[in-house]
């Protein structure tokens, strides 16, 4: 076995000069000249640019006509695929090119050297879910798992370069944020380096600060991935992305009148055929399809007659009937080209136990599967329409359904249900849409996914996670009685949330309290507490721990329209949100109050502490500043003056924002417990900053106001105040209920 190469001091891990590749007469690579130095190099090209053949030259899979390729120093050109292999490279092909019949867990054993920081149990450490999958074929995995493996496989080589080959393709948006995470956790522990091929500009530019661009076998040029995320029109001009001819506005039929609308075309009526021009992904090598070939591979649908009630067209998708008021239903979404046994058994069992159903198709590979709203009909919820799951790419075809489910779903009216069951690529796009509906609609999602992490699925929403137990494919004792139970879960919750809404109980007893959303810290709690006891005889509070999820989650029920007032105590989410900890809120912190316009009583809460996880985990930039170890898990650090001022702009221009009424009180006494004389996060200095900030953003006007108090925050006499403003902001507006103001 040859001996590694020892990379010399400044000189490139890998270096490619003046390569060239063909295939017969067609030259694929062409004098290609790339260097990686260390960390992750992104290459990005459209199809056919000699991505994929560079990335096998590099490895000795077809042979190099002329040039040099170099790792640390060694000339690969002449060696063998196993020879360059121990030298230190490790290759993930596109495609992962497993083995359907060996077991996750032979997988690693095969290709484990038994030395090296790489081991099959290191593995299932960095990738859990294998762990869980370990006895399962490489033809029983997802395609997230798949890949994951196929990463696993190359690691094992403890490799100090990694050539990657698409990494991302056909993976759900979920799964391709945690092979990000991975790699590039991966580079920067600086084991090893990585070469990235990737048709995912968001993901290649997330993943690397320098991108190179192949165009027609060259690299084209190489520039910071700021800069190419950032410029549409290069993307446009050098990749093929960010517009679409279909993005213009077509120009106005000549012949009729301005401003007269002609009769509208008759819906074609029959079959219809559907050509493809390009039956195969064209490259530019591709010649011209015969017109014969065209013809004979023409697929013919069928339309057939339409349901009707009350003489309305059961699935017509014309823009009327899109407004019209939707019948009590229950959607069953997925992906049917896939999943469709299992979601059709799931709609019988709903209409069997007497609730009217809507089969929503998820599918992206664009056929006709017989759902009452078709894939393309969810796809026209976005202005790309189809286009988007058409791409030929399954990764952006799953990101477009995604977004399309999500904003379809927002449109829908009637739904008194919604239930999905689906691998992690189903799970991703249904549970998208779930969040859209208000609290209190049931949402249920049967995922392989559920027996891990589904913080990502479930959002600030109530979705139901119901773990499948064995794969979503085919109906078998066991998967029929999993669903079956959804399914009269399903109609169980639908059936007692329409009884809620349109039933006689629905209406709302006279002397029923209206609702009010704290935000509580652990040291904001001797505030919130008071305020509570302050209100409880005319409110009924719903605390929310201010842990990141908790500040979108009543941010959700007030964008439900399920809590008129708000008292937020502690908006100390902020603090992890801009500076890296773990807790963040996100962007649209305060956008639910922006939006419903309700009044809006706020302070700022344990705006002195970011919250990390414990010690060793604090960032490095960090290290020396001051902390305080709440628990072994958390470590919290003080905000700086510096620190505390941004935030205070932020926090100020959101408040501007704010159309309903603001009072926003400023305790001078300190910000939370650990801030107060003779604790350790007391620094008058940078509560000033804090302070000084929001008085010098905030708009003040007769109903934006700032309110300073000489007071600490857990002061009973703070709290006083916050209930006070917030009675007089809500004077007048529930005087139905007894006992309230």
């Amino acid at each position: 076995m040859s001996e590694r190469p020892v990379r010399g001091a400044g000189a490139p891990i890998l270096q490619l000069q003046g390569v060239n590749v063909f295939y017969g007469r067609s030259h694929a690579v062409q004098g290609v000249d790339l260097a990686l130095h260390s960390g992750v190099l992104s290459v990005v090209g459209r199809n056919g640019m000699g991505k994929t053949t560079m990335c096998k030259a590099i490895m000795g899979l077809v042979p190099v006509s002329s040039g040099s390729i170099r790792f640390m120093g060694e000339e690969l050109v002449g060696r063998t695929s196993a020879e360059i292999a121990r030298l230190g490279i490790g290759y993930v092909p596109q495609g992962r090119r497993l083995w359907r019949s060996l077991t996750v867990d032979e997988h690693l054993r095969l290709m484990s050297r038994g030395k090296g920081a790489w081991t099959p149990e290191r593995i299932y450490e960095v990738f859990p879910r294998l762990a869980e999958r370990r006895r399962n074929g490489g033809g029983q995995l997802s395609g997230g798992e798949q890949q994951m493996l196929a990463i696993s496989r190359a690691l094992l080589m403890n490799p100090r370069l990694l050539i990657m080959d698409e990494p991302t393709e056909g993976l759900a948006p979920v799964i391709v944020a945690h092979v990000e995470e991975t790699l590039v956790r991966l580079a920067a522990e600086g084991d090893v380096s990585i070469l990235v091929i990737e048709q995912n500009i968001g993901v290649a530019t997330q993943m690397s600060d320098t991108i190179a661009i192949m165009v027609n076998g060259r690299i084209h040029r190489v520039i910071a991935s700021s800069i190419l995320a950032a410029d549409r029109d290069l993307q446009q001009r050098l990749l093929g992305v960010g517009r679409h001819s279909h993005d213009e506005t077509e120009p106005a039929a000549t012949g009729a009148p301005s401003g007269a609308a002609g009769p509208a075309a008759p819906a074609p009526q029959g079959p219809i055929r559907v050509y493809n021009a390009n039956p195969t992904l064209p490259t530019r090598w591709s010649q011209d399809v015969p017109a014969a070939r065209i013809e004979a591979q023409a697929r013919t649908i069928s339309r057939p007659t339409l349901a009707t009630i009350d003489g309305r067209r059961v699935g017509d998708v014309s823009p009327l009937a899109a407004r019209a008021p939707q019948e009590p239903h229950v959607i069953i979404a997925g992906t049917l080209d896939t999943k469709g046994d299992e979601l059709r058994f799931l709609r019988d069992a709903i209409k069997a136990a007497g609730l009217r159903t809507r089969l929503v198709d998820l599918s992206t590979n664009g056929r006709n599967q017989g759902a009452d709203v078709s894939a393309q009909e969810v796809a026209l919820a976005l202005p790309t329409g189809s286009a988007g799951i058409a791409s030929g790419d399954r990764g952006k075809a799953v990101a477009a359904m995604t977004e399309a489910f999500r904003a379809w779903m927002a449109r829908q009216q009637g739904v008194i249900g919604i239930l999905s069951a689906g691998g992690s690529g189903g799970t991703a796009i249904a549970t998208a849409g779930m969040q859209t509906l208000p609290v209190g609609v049931p949402k249920l999602m049967v995922s392989t996914m559920a027996s891990g992490n589904v913080a990502a699925y479930v959002g600030a929403t109530d979705i139901t996670m119901m773990h499948s137990v064995t794969d979503v494919q085919g109906l078998n004792r066991v998967s029929r009685t999993v669903l079956g139970n959804a399914a009269q879960a399903m109609a169980a919750m639908a059936r007692n949330f329409h009884e809620q809404q349109h039933g006689p109980a629905t209406r709302r007893p006279e002397a029923e309290k209206p609702l009010v959303g704290l935000t509580m810290f652990g040291v904001t709690t001797p505030c919130v507490q008071q305020v509570t006891r302050l209100i409880e005889r005319e409110w009924e509070p719903l605390v929310f721990h201010a842990t990141g999820t908790g500040g979108r989650s009543m941010e959700k029920l007030i964008d439900s329209g399920l809590v008129p007032g708000v008292i937020d105590v502690s908006t100390t989410e902020i603090c992890d949100m801009m500076m890296g900890g773990i807790l963040p809120a996100t962007e649209d912190r305060f956008g639910a109050v922006i939006r419903t316009r309700i009044p809006y009583v706020g302070s700022v809460g344990a705006l002195d502490m970011v919250n990390f996880g414990a010690p060793e985990t604090v960032p490095q930039h960090y290290r020396q500043r001051l902390f305080y170890p709440h628990n072994p898990q958390i470590t919290l650090m003080r905000t700086t003056a510096e620190e505390n001022a941004r935030m205070g702009r932020w926090i100020g221009e959101r408040l501007n924002q704010m159309e309903g009424p603001v009072r926003f009180l400023l305790p001078e006494g300190g910000v939370s417990a650990l801030d107060a004389p003779g604790q350790p996060f007391w620094d008058p200095a940078a509560d000033a900053a804090l302070f000084d900030a929001l008085a010098s953003t905030i708009r003040v006007t007769a109903t934006r106001q700032l309110i300073r108090l000489p007071h600490h925050i857990n002061d009973p006499a703070f709290a006083a105040a916050l209930v006070q403003h917030f009675r007089a902001l809500h004077q007048g507006r529930f005087r139905g209920a007894t006992g309230r103001t």
